[in-house]
């Protein structure tokens, strides 16, 4: 374990030196390439900046008019035939659009059930495993300035599905 805690606290300097090191040996301006990064870095954020403000927005009106429940009542409704725990729908649906909000509710749903619980340890796993797809389409997609998204979010719902199913078979299984 020691072993592991020192690798750990020295692959980012050493990832940092073998960089730097790499850009003099190839007699580059470490510096200037760094500004210049950084630059075009400060200006990606100003581009998508007001789709974050959007997405954040919006999922804060969903939580905060009680939709979000409803929505989750529904889909919980739904779902519990086929042993899917209705509690853990809407961190699914939030999961989709902001990982923060869903952190929220992750940590609501330790509070009332724990998180050694079957419903803490799927809802860990929900986490852990799915991806905040509405949120990267939008981001990563008006950054790079991808227009046709083809195929895109089918693959991601489909891998969220999958991902969440898992949880609950991993979950039920521990």
């Amino acid at each position: 374990m020691r072993v592991l805690g020192l690798v750990s606290d020295l692959i980012i300097p050493l990832l940092i030196f073998y960089i730097v090191g790499m850009g003099l040996l190839m007699k580059r301006n470490v510096y200037g390439d760094f500004i210049r990064g950084a630059k075009d870095g400060l200006k990606s954020i100003v581009s998508i900046l007001p789709t974050l403000t959007g997405l954040m927005v919006s999922v804060g009106v969903l939580r905060s008019s009680g939709a979000l429940d409803k929505l989750g009542e529904i889909l919980g409704r739904v779902m519990e035939p086929v042993g899917f725990p209705p509690e853990l729908v809407p961190l699914g649906v939030v999961r989709l659009f902001s990982n923060s909000a869903a952190t929220g509710l992750l940590l609501d749903l330790y509070k009332e059930y724990g998180t050694d619980s079957v419903i803490g340890i799927a809802a860990s796993l929900m986490a852990s495993s799915t991806e905040t797809v509405f949120y990267t389409m939008s981001v990563y997609f008006l950054a790079a300035k991808v227009t046709k998204t083809r195929y895109t979010l089918a693959g991601a719902l489909t891998a969220t599905v999958a991902g969440i199913a898992a949880s609950m078979l991993l979950a039920l299984w521990m």
